[in-house]
């Protein structure tokens, strides 16, 4: 259909991942027989602590070497041994900054989600990095998937769909860097990880 959304052109991911972080969300993540709607992502760069190719100089490691490669790329790396985190690279090829997918709601494919996330509550399937990629079925062999094409997908906003209400605020679970207010949110969605930005505490008080 010529009004169903569309595979996101290379040169969107091509820009400062600031910038990509927050037009990330509202967009669509295709990942196994499911998708889901971007609620919540956060910028990592290289030149801030936090972010796995920090460094003096920066350079690429065997695990970090597909996030200082070329843009709309997916970066997916294992998290304290457990979960698998997603995260789409940005910016020139040389450079580390990767946008993390921290929470996605529900879009498509829900029984296949439902049977992956068994005894969770539908607001818990996908509401936070790792839960994410266990509902779209993402592990480490998709490191490196082209996001435009490949087994994990990322298309723009659904044409009907309103305007994401974003927010930031600062990062969360990470111990450096934590004053920048690099997290983007939709504040309309209740498949936000938690604790929520203030922004978006504030507003349901």
């Amino acid at each position: 259909m010529s009004d169903a959304p569309r595979g996101l052109p290379a040169g969107f991911y091509a820009r400062p991942v600031v910038e990509v972080a927050r037009d990330l969300v509202g967009c669509l993540l295709v990942g196994d027989g499911a998708v889901g709607r971007i609620v919540e992502t956060e910028a990592y760069h290289e030149t801030e602590p936090a972010s796995h190719g920090y460094g003096e100089p920066p350079r690429p490691t065997p695990r970090t070497r597909t996030l200082f490669g070329p843009p709309g790329h997916a970066y997916v790396y294992r998290s304290y041994g457990i979960h698998a985190c997603v995260n789409a690279v940005c910016e020139r090829d040389g450079v580390a900054a990767g946008v993390l997918l921290r929470a996605v709601e529900p879009w498509a494919g829900l029984e296949r989600i439902a049977a992956r996330r068994p005894g969770r509550a539908r607001r818990e399937w996908a509401s936070g990095p790792g839960r994410l990629t266990l509902a779209l079925g993402i592990e480490l062999e998709h490191d490196g998937t082209d996001l435009r094409d490949g087994a994990i997908r990322i298309l723009g906003r659904p044409v009907d769909a309103p305007e994401p209400r974003v927010v930031t605020g600062p990062r969360i679970g990470i111990t450096r860097a934590v004053d920048l207010p690099w997290r983007f949110v939709d504040a309309d969605s209740t498949d936000v990880s938690r604790p929520w930005p203030p922004a978006m505490r504030a507003a349901r008080a």
